[in-house]
């Protein structure tokens, strides 16, 4: 009897054995497991929230106004309570984890952009080009973020939208530094040398040969950034400068409800957990990143 021969199928392929390799050290910390399976079910929420509030976020019940939770004397029908003009809380915190999600996703993609093809052009091209892009990153820097985005969105004027380019443009020196960083690091190994010699042009240098064995720290923080503009966006909606009424955002959710702290606890209570479970979960998500990512991690 003959014996089979392996194929080239057979084998494992690298990409699998390196996705492998990642869920491995992933999976080890506990409290990132944890925070990606929340994360998955606030990303399931915002994705069906039409479909499982059981009333719309700004329908108001005049005869329901800052009804206690169903489970603490309250309505059947309002399971978290009712806010002050008579909307289920319940529902504009299902519907809040969708704005919550757009401003994280849109920030990052924005910032993460930005700050790769800046940082890009800082480290490779260095000279002058280094000198004025980081001495203007140092600058927005020096500025506390959340006071520097409070006059961003003071200029632009209110809403969902110049929140998420303020903060966006407030996070955006992290991503510039950290790619410069990576890139200078790189700059001067053989593989980068090898494809110089070989005739290749700056773009293909910078976007296909250096910028793809620098994405590990970037991913980390880009995760990282994800929860600071959750929260720098419920603050600033908190201060009535981010997302405006009836929009079902937890930190306008916040600022509608301060007034009642003392006389309904609920109307402050669980959109502050809203917030305070996601940016836990997020952050949780990107300490298992960099235990995932960082090779020094990997070898202890």
């Amino acid at each position: 009897m003959t014996e089979r021969v392996p194929t080239a199928t057979d084998m494992p392929s690298p990409r699998g054995a390196m996705l492998r390799e990642f869920w491995y050290y992933f999976s080890v910390n506990r409290g990132a497991v944890i925070g990606l399976v929340v994360f998955v079910g606030l990303v399931i929420t915002a994705l069906v929230a039409p479909l499982i509030a059981p009333h719309s976020p700004i329908q108001q019940y005049r005869d329901a106004l800052l009804v206690p939770p169903s489970w603490a004397g309250g309505r059947p029908e309002f399971f978290l309570g009712t806010d002050p003009v008579g909307r289920d809380i319940f529902s504009r915190l299902i519907h809040g984890a969708r704005f919550s999600m757009l401003i994280g996703t849109v920030v990052v993609i924005l910032s993460l952009t930005s700050g790769i093809i800046l940082g890009l052009l800082a480290g490779y091209f260095r000279g002058w080009v280094d000198t004025v892009l980081m001495r203007v990153m140092d600058l927005i820097l020096a500025f506390p973020s959340l006071l520097l985005a409070l006059v961003l969105v003071a200029i632009l004027g209110p809403g969902l939208i110049n929140t998420m380019i303020a903060i966006a443009l407030v996070l955006q020196p992290h991503f510039v530094r950290l790619t410069r960083s990576a890139v200078l690091g790189e700059l001067g190994k053989e593989y980068v040398v090898s494809s110089r010699v070989a005739g290749a042009g700056h773009l293909r240098l910078m976007f296909r040969t250096i910028l793809p064995n620098c994405l590990a720290p970037l991913i980390v923080q880009a995760t990282l950034s994800f929860s600071t503009a959750i929260l720098d966006a419920a603050a600033l909606g908190f201060l009535g400068l981010g997302a405006q009424p009836p929009t079902p955002e937890w930190g306008t959710m916040l600022a509608e409800a301060r007034q009642f702290i003392l006389r309904a606890w609920w109307v402050v209570t669980f959109p502050g957990l809203a917030i305070l479970i996601t940016v836990l979960a997020i952050n949780l998500i990107g300490d298992g990143l960099r235990d995932a990512l960082d090779p020094k991690l990997k070898r202890s």
